[in-house]
């Protein structure tokens, strides 16, 4: 058993969720923040019912304001900072989203050094990592390509990650911390629910699912799976190879249409309403003057991009499940919980 205490911002979110659990499962005691004192119980019976109370404590603070930062780090030796907005639609000022990411990093980051912590893991994306060029013919964006600032077509989603992830490293190589800072940039994260909060890549399996996706739109994304990414904020909190490092934590890329394969094949007569035709890319735009959620997308249509987490799994042992065993799960899960 650990006993030792480990800081995760943003306790209601999804990865969060999982990050809270796997470290109590490990033994570890948890501060989590959260926006409300009142979300405290319920994230408790999420994450683990039966664990002694005393070992997970909730702190309710803003990102953009100092007050109670100090006490939620207090004694705590890693943080993770996981907390970060994901809208489901683009806001038309991009400040709405990039200074709440940037400020609330420097805010967290500020906090956990000056509580001793021995590291601390940024969850970043792959947005930050994805440049407006593609990289050499046949080679995978690595931790080595950075997104570009200046990149028109990213939304801004893309533009508060790098925002965030740029100011931690800044803020690190400024104040001597670098050696106790990781980045986890993961991409669509899925995986089987863990309460009712849902994200983006979350809302296209239930989409696709529950038929109200009617045909397809040639979209894909590299999945990973949000225990394997829970899994991977745990090794890059404790591995020495973590130390200053960032790391790309995503499965393989696959076009909707395959997911929609996986999911009528997992599910059986479950998987009936999952749509067999592609829709063309003509009426997805359409469909995105309508739909903020596909709005966010429309301009992907079409496009692949394959990233490598090669130095994930040679650095840290890390080995994410296959994607159709995510996939299944995932629509499981949501299928479980619109039953229930």
């Amino acid at each position: 058993m650990s006993g030792e205490t480990v800081l995760v911002t943003g306790g209601t979110g999804y990865l969060a969720r999982w990050c809270i659990r796997l470290l109590l499962e490990r033994g570890y005691d948890v501060h989590t923040t959260v926006r409300d004192q009142s979300a405290e119980a319920g994230l408790r019976s999420l994450v683990s019912p039966d664990a002694d109370p005393g070992r997970l404590r909730a702190f309710p603070v803003d990102l953009l304001r100092d007050d109670g930062w100090k006490q939620a780090a207090d004694s705590c030796e890693y943080v993770l900072h996981v907390a970060s907005p994901f809208p489901p639609a683009q806001p038309r000022d991009p400040d709405e989203l990039i200074v709440p990411a940037r400020d609330g990093t420097l805010r967290v980051l500020g906090a956990a050094y000056a509580a001793g912590a021995r590291r601390v893991v940024v969850t970043s994306s792959i947005a930050a990592i994805r440049n407006t060029g593609a990289p050499d013919p046949g080679r995978p964006f690595t931790e080595a390509d950075w997104a570009s600032p200046g990149n028109p077509a990213a939304t801004p989603y893309d533009r508060s990650k790098l925002a965030a992830e740029r100011a931690a490293w800044d803020y690190a190589e400024d104040t001597g911390h670098t050696g106790q800072l990781s980045v986890i940039n993961p991409g669509a994260i899925i995986g089987p629910l863990l309460g009712p909060r849902r994200t983006y890549s979350l809302q296209t399996i239930e989409r696709l699912v529950t038929g109200s996706m009617p045909a397809i739109p040639r979209l894909g994304f590299p999945f990973v799976d949000v225990r394997d990414v829970a899994e991977l904020h745990l090794l890059a909190m404790t591995d020495p190879a973590a130390a200053g490092q960032r790391f790309i934590g995503t499965g393989a890329f696959r076009w909707l249409t395959e997911v929609a394969a996986i999911l009528r094949s997992e599910l059986g007569p479950d998987g009936a309403k999952v749509p067999t035709r592609q829709a063309p890319d003509w009426l997805i735009r359409l469909i995105s003057r309508f739909d903020p959620g596909v709005r966010t997308f429309v301009d992907e249509l079409g496009h692949r991009v394959d990233y490598s987490a090669a130095q994930a799994e040679t650095r840290l042992g890390w080995t994410p499940r296959p994607v159709a065993e995510s996939v299944a799960d995932c629509a499981r899960s949501i299928l479980s919980e619109d039953a229930g």
